[in-house]
């Protein structure tokens, strides 16, 4: 809790930002004086009680300036409370944004290996609990635990002026009390709710489940079996439920004994205060007063408390996300990738996604700036694992990888991947406009830059016949478009970021013969003057580059031209065969 506690504190007093840290202060003085405020009018209140005692016309003014005063102070607890809210809430908000800042720099700094093995809901769900927690640590702490224990420090220094140190113990012992009771119930409670929480997703999972299976359901007839299923989560979760509300009642009921408890005794002392003449009618009022005051803060201690305990546990899984190291890290004082010559070697490169999955094997091959190289091979033989490690996604745990003659470990990323370009098989898009998607190949884009690049991948006729032209909303991960039309996007920003080395990894894959052969037109005019490596399963996608390499278990099998691989009648052979006769029994299918 510590550490976490250290994390969080330069978010309360921010490095560097006297702006901030001027608001803090005037939000700090806001505070001291809503409770300057708050604690002047048990006194003014006592004040008007005690010129009530005693006859005479003065008096009566005295208790009227009085009740004036306890209004005044009233409505200026108020107004401090306002005036801190507004000068607190750019500090709370600008924390909130730096930590959510901080937290997306970190997630695209981290390797691609960490974001296959995490689903994305629990990262945003992390990144949305932790950001917002800070906000509510910071409320809580400046403007509800520290104010409450200022007002407590000074409920008992009045006290012990005004009635002795007996008051004083007893308002203490009571502090204690009702803390250590609401803790041990509010940890009571909080296992309840989690018992209920994950019921009530259970019994929604039922429903959801059995819903989404409505045919199945009436196949079998199974309406009643249903019922039952879901009746049952019902039930444990409604008793889960009661069990909840009931410790609640059982924490306002405790709370209100010790508090009223306490009321009552300091009341009864006060009044035998007075009867011996120590206090007067007024110190009754100002004692009951004081502590209804103390009272308000600490009626919401449990749910502060289980509100702080919960933000600590949201917090330090966010720290952690930031403090994950990154696997892939470019050297200290690294140069930019010189691409004067947009060659590839791989030299005797091992590797694999786990230690005990050997992917690639020694893999050595070379492309020569301005040339074609196509990877082939049977599903699982490495060939989109050359692009990621080409774009350094992992780093090769033998051997080195060579653009223009630099080890890429020894250049920065971001220069290493602004030289290379990818068509890929699966084209996600951003949920906005098509102009914009194109226009992600390159920041600063102008309209005729996007237009030309849309031209180029042979859908800029398809866009502009839309209504809303390049303002056309492709849909989350582009769904509005068909696998042809993504492609082709895919091809317009790689177009646009006119890249001297691209890569097509299973580009038409997914894509009909049609639609195929037409993107494989665009995707050879894209390829004119690059380097380009092409990883396919479909043989005849390759055959007019200058050299094709047959992977099979992660090392080159055979190499050579198109021709030349045919006439070797090896593997290369045979899985050309294999297609030409299932393209057959396609087109007799037909």
């Amino acid at each position: 809790m510590r550490a976490i506690l250290a994390r969080f504190l330069p978010y309360l007093w921010p490095a560097g930002r006297a702006d901030l840290k001027l608001r803090i202060m005037v939000a700090l003085l806001m505070v001291l004086g809503g409770k300057a405020a708050i604690l002047s009018m048990p006194f003014a209140y006592k004040a008007a009680i005690d010129s009530m005692t005693i006859d005479g016309a003065a008096t009566a003014t005295v208790a009227i300036t009085m009740v004036i005063a306890y209004g005044a102070a009233r409505l200026g607890s108020v107004v401090f409370d306002n005036l801190r809210n507004v000068a607190f809430e750019r500090v709370g908000q600008d924390a909130t944004r730096a930590l959510a800042e901080n937290v997306f720099v970190q997630l695209h700094r981290l390797s691609l290996r960490f974001h296959l093995a995490r689903r994305t809901g629990e990262v945003t769900k992390v990144i949305e609990r932790g950001t917002k927690s800070i906000d509510v640590m910071l409320y809580f702490l400046l403007f509800n635990i520290a104010p409450t224990v200022l007002e407590l420090a000074a409920v008992l220094i009045i006290f012990w002026i005004n009635f002795g140190i007996g008051l004083v113990l007893a308002t203490v012992a009571m502090v204690v009390l009702y803390i250590g009771f609401t803790r041990v119930i509010t940890d009571w409670r909080n296992h309840l709710r989690e018992k209920m929480n994950d019921l009530d997703g259970k019994q929604l999972a039922r429903a959801v489940d059995s819903l989404l299976n409505y045919e199945t359901v009436k196949y079998f007839t199974a309406e009643e079996r249903e019922a039952r299923r879901y009746g049952q989560a019902a039930r444990t979760y409604a008793e889960a439920a009661v069990k909840s509300e009931n410790s609640l009642a059982l924490l306002n009921v405790g709370q209100s004994l010790i508090t009223n408890t306490m009321l009552a005794g300091a009341m009864a002392f006060t009044i035998w205060g007075w009867s011996e003449g120590r206090f007067t009618v007024g110190d009754l009022v100002l004692v009951n007063t004081l502590l209804m005051q103390l009272f308000r803060p600490l009626d919401l201690l449990g749910m502060v408390y289980r509100t702080i305990r919960q933000g600590l546990v949201d917090m330090a899984a966010m720290f952690d996300l930031i403090d994950t190291p990154a696997e892939i890290v470019d050297r200290p004082g690294a140069p930019a990738l010189n691409i004067a010559e947009p060659s590839v070697a791989f030299e005797n490169v091992d590797f694999g996604y786990d230690s005990d999955r050997q992917i690639l094997h020694r893999l050595s091959f070379r492309v020569e700036p301005g040339q074609t190289l196509a990877i082939v091979g049977p599903s699982g033989a490495g060939k989109s694992t050359i692009a990621r490690l080409l774009f350094r996604f992992y780093d090769p745990q033998a051997g080195r990888i060579c653009i223009g003659g630099q080890d890429i470990t020894h250049v920065r990323q971001a220069s290493l991947r602004a030289a290379i370009g990818i068509v890929p098989q699966d084209t996600v898009l951003f949920n906005d406009t098509i102009g914009y998607n194109i226009g992600y190949g390159r920041e600063g884009a102008s309209m005729v830059d996007i237009v030309r690049a849309a031209h180029g991948a042979a859908i800029g006729s398809f866009i502009e016949s839309l209504p809303k032209g390049y303002e056309t909303e492709v849909g989350e991960r582009g769904l509005k478009l068909s696998g042809g039309e993504k492609q082709r996007v895919a091809i317009a920003r790689t177009l646009l970021k006119n890249p001297p080395l691209t890569i097509f990894d299973e580009a038409t894959s997914a894509l009909d013969s049609a639609t195929e052969a037409d993107i494989l037109t665009t995707l050879r005019s894209l390829s004119q003057g690059r380097t380009t490596l092409i990883i396919a399963h479909r043989l005849s996608t390759v055959t007019h580059a200058d050299r094709i390499i047959v992977l099979d278990q992660g090392s080159v099998a055979e190499t050579g031209s198109h021709r030349a691989l045919l006439k070797a009648d090896g593997l290369y052979a045979a899985m050309w065969q294999r297609q030409a006769q299932e393209r057959e029994k396609e087109t007799e299918a037909l």
